[in-house]
This record gives C-alpha cells, structure tokens and sequence, in this order.
C-alpha cells in the first residue's frame, strides 16, 4: 500500500479492520472493512461504533463502493471513509463528492496531480455526500 492519505483532522485509526461478517459477530471492533459483495447498510445500526469503514477497490473497474460510501454517510456515519485498493487519482475527487475522506491506494499517487484532480471543477452539479452545494442552488440563494 502507498501513503495514506486523509482529509481529516482527527487521528487514524491504527489498527486493522475486520470484515463485514467478523464485525457483526463481535462487540468490541471500531474498524471494518466493506468488500465488494459486502453490504453495507448491515453497518448502519453501528455506525456510532465506528471509528473506521475501509472500502475496498480492488480493480478499477468495480464501483460497488461508492454506493457504500453513499448508503452510509447518508445513514449519517461521520467517522472516517477510506477508500483503499486500486484507487487512481482519476477517481479520487468523484470518491471525495461520494463521502470518501481518507485515501490508501496500492501505487503511490503524485501529490501534483492530486491536488490538480481535486480543483479541477470548482462548481458540481449534483448534491452529494462531500457537502458542496450545487451550482443550480446557488441561482436562486
């Protein structure tokens, strides 16, 4: 795995993550971590519990995560959102508008072309899990 890399003010969590199954079967976890078939709305009971919900990307292609990120911000989950596996910067500032706020990709991401994915569009179009307020809305504020 590269850097982590986090939106967020608090502190990492840093241990690892259960499953899904293992979290539900167990008291005591923080931290879990969402696959692909997973879920994710067998979390929302104990969303208060969580200090950790990884979302595993494991090929470019698969974006089951984003609805889990959606299905679970929208459920009101504020602890941290970390989107790990084969994460490319091309995808970063669509998972951000999806609620993603930490970043673990398998190759290392260059800090340049973050930065120029992230402010690429500064007005979205869409309300999303990120806050942003739609261009639209702001015609008639």
């Amino acid at each position: 795995m590269a850097e982590l890399i986090r939106y967020r003010d608090d502190e990492a969590v840093d241990h690892p993550a259960v499953t899904v199954d293992s979290f539900l079967d167990q008291s005591n976890a923080n931290a879990v971590r969402v696959e692909p078939g997973d879920d994710a709305r067998a979390l929302i009971p104990h969303l208060t519990q969580l200090k950790l919900v990884e979302v595993n990307f494991p090929a470019f292609g698969d974006g089951r995560g984003y609805s889990s990120a959606r299905i679970l911000r929208e459920a009101g989950y504020t602890g941290e959102l970390r989107a790990v596996g084969d994460v490319l910067v091309d995808q970063v500032a669509y998972m951000r508008r999806c609620g993603f706020d930490a970043f673990e990709p398998d190759a290392a991401l260059d800090p340049g072309d973050l930065a120029a994915a992230l402010d690429r569009w500064p007005e979205v179009y869409q309300p999303t899990g990120d806050g942003r307020q739609p261009i639209w809305s702001k015609r008639h504020a």
